[in-house]
């Protein structure tokens, strides 16, 4: 497709528009403006050109100016809490210091089109230009009720530094990654750290290209309250009726609702295991040193657990390492007096014993020397001290709603 082609046939430039669903409302909250190209017949997406680099930027300005023009007349037909979601690159959005592109909104409110209705995605994964230039601009866009999305996350160095920078109130998560078995595990670590970072500073997580169920309920899981792919809806020409997937998701969301409460039933009866299990040692062993202790615990627990040691209640550990490799179990002495308070949700573990006096199961997460995933049992086992048990990942995978 010759880039001539289209600007000499502006007529055939028309938006797209693709739908984006709420997790609180289960009907479309906004719709995404993607371009399109009608040739011979032919529906053909204008992405190639918006990131063909030879193409010079007032070119595309044109075309992506065109686009803006023609969604936002028909989004006069919308009701007035549906957003307009409008895509632009940041060297694009640049493009005359962003005068040209605001001029455009500010012609709509004019004529009763309230901005704050409008949502600018930014795809800002290659910008070369200076960021607080950007940040500047989209200050600016701000005063005017324009809302912020940020739109590509790759594995650039500065994204997290950008976003703190940028602060927008979106941010947008693509699930193309959890097709890979290859990336989808350290996908799911980034995103975590993002989920952390939108709670921090106020955004909202939508997540696209939902193609398939379980990246339906992934987003749900992990705290996406906007969703959009094909698996919901397309783009299309047309707007579609606002409640049309209101049953289904609310039929999707109850069968995720259900298996997370089996989840949580599963990992709180595991818990009450471990608890009983352990405290009954502890309760027969309670005059006998650490080294006897461990021994007790190995014999109830060679199948389940990998390592344990002891800890006062400010992190320095009091015991040894009893580890086990393949079925020997060994000590590591060498790890006496090292503290942990530095761990998430160490101290904050401790004080919830410390005030209920029961153990606790942690969350999943990757063990630090041998990378499987884990989760720990900690209990108080007297005034200040507290025993730490990491449970093999074997155990859970046969106990599989405990991963």
């Amino acid at each position: 497709m010759d880039a001539l082609d289209i600007l000499t046939d502006l007529e055939n430039v028309i938006p797209y528009f693709q739908p984006i669903f709420s997790a609180d409302e289960q009907r479309v909250i906004a719709y995404e403006v993607l371009g399109r190209y009608q040739s011979e017949g032919n529906i053909i997406s204008l992405g190639s050109f918006f990131h063909d680099d030879s193409i010079p930027d007032e070119y595309k300005f044109e075309v992506d100016q065109l686009l803006v023009q023609k969604a936002l007349e028909r989004a006069f037909d919308l009701e007035d809490d549906v957003s307009i979601y409008l895509n632009r690159d940041a060297d694009l959005l640049m493009y005359r210091h962003g005068e040209p592109f605001l001029h455009e909104l500010l012609a709509f409110e004019k004529r009763g089109l309230n901005l704050k209705r409008i949502v600018l995605e930014i795809s800002e994964g290659n910008y070369k230009g200076d960021f607080g230039q950007l940040d500047h601009l989209l200050q600016y866009y701000r005063t005017y009720g324009i809302k912020v999305a940020i739109a590509s996350i790759n594995s650039d160095t500065n994204f997290f530094e950008r976003i703190g920078q940028l602060g927008p109130e979106i941010i947008k998560i693509n699930l193309r990654a959890l097709k890979s078995n290859a990336t989808a595990a350290s996908f799911t670590d980034v995103l975590f750290s993002i989920s952390l970072l939108a709670r921090k500073i106020g955004a909202t997580l939508l997540f696209e290209n939902i193609e398939m169920s379980y990246q339906l309920q992934f987003a749900w899981k992990n705290g996406g309250r906007y969703y959009q792919g094909f698996y919901l809806h397309p783009p299309a020409p047309e707007f579609i009726e606002r409640e049309l997937l209101k049953q289904r998701l609310k039929g999707k969301f109850h069968e995720f609702i259900a298996y997370e409460k089996r989840k949580l039933e599963a990992i709180y009866s595991a818990a009450e295991y471990f608890q009983n299990k352990v405290q009954d040692i502890l309760i027969k062993n309670k005059k006998a040193n650490y080294e006897e202790l461990f021994t007790s615990l190995i014999k109830e627990m060679d199948q389940i657990a990998f390592r344990m040691y002891v800890c006062d209640e400010d992190g320095f550990q009091k015991s040894s390492n009893i580890s086990k490799s393949e079925s020997e179990w060994y000590s590591q002495k060498e790890y006496i007096e090292k503290n942990w308070s530095w761990r998430p949700y160490f101290l904050e573990n401790i004080i919830k014993m410390r005030n209920e006096r029961k153990g606790i199961l942690s969350d999943l997460y990757s063990d630090i020397e041998t990378g499987e995933t884990i989760r720990t049992f900690s209990i108080p086992i007297n005034g200040s001290d507290y025993l730490f048990i990491d449970i093999t990942y074997q155990y859970l995978f046969e106990n599989d709603q405990l991963l």
